[in-house]
């Protein structure tokens, strides 16, 4: 199976993390990223999750109920019935569940983030190799240098001058990839001036 890269928008929806060890921590570490509201239940949690700010702690066992109204959740223990019974649940809900280390009692995997201000990346081998994904992912941390997030805030800023000042589409591409060029060469010195002028060639 294949899995679709679907970026969404999980800023204070609600998540179950069932499991409160080192393997429920590293999945909490690349949420805590988007802002969700994020929900740990564990008879044990560890000292780690305990001291990130904003989570929700609840030290018992896992109930039923505590999925309800879940937009996502996340089971990271070593209780494989335990598991079991909460992918069937949230499969006969409609919820999105992943079960860590464990790929058959998937609905969507953890890819390997990359996280700017500016820019998210997430690289998947379909869960075959994750130190593979890994190598990936630093790869991609070591090409985006200090002028990542200023670059496409500039892009991000000419973005409505030029759909609202070039009409043809062909012209906007042409645009929009000198600027990027100019950006990518020297962006410390591509001032709003130069922008306008190539505004201005293609108007």
């Amino acid at each position: 199976m294949s899995y679709f890269p679907f970026f969404i928008d999980i800023k204070n929806r609600k998540c179950i993390v069932v499991g409160g060890g080192t393997v429920a921590l590293r999945k909490i570490e690349k949420l805590v990223l988007f802002e969700p509201q994020i929900t740990v239940i564990s008879p044990i949690i560890c000292d780690e999750i305990s001291k990130l700010p904003g989570i929700g702690i609840v030290r018992r066992e896992f109930k039923d109920s505590d999925i309800d109204g879940a937009f996502l959740v996340i089971t990271a223990t070593d209780n494989s019935s335990l598991n079991e019974r909460i992918f069937r649940m949230c499969s006969d809900k409609g919820i999105p569940v992943n079960t860590v280390d464990d790929k058959e009692k998937c609905s969507f995997i953890f890819p390997a983030i990359v996280k700017r201000e500016n820019v998210t990346a997430a690289v998947s081998t379909e869960g075959k190799s994750p130190i593979f994904a890994r190598y990936l992912r630093q790869s991609i941390e070591r090409s985006l240098d200090d002028r990542t997030d200023r670059i496409v805030g500039i892009l991000s800023g000419v973005r409505n001058r030029i759909k609202s000042e070039i009409n043809d589409e062909e012209n906007r591409k042409l645009a929009f990839e000198k600027i990027l060029t100019l950006l990518l060469k020297d962006s410390d010195n591509v001032t709003s001036e130069t922008i306008t002028e190539i505004i201005g060639e293609y108007r």
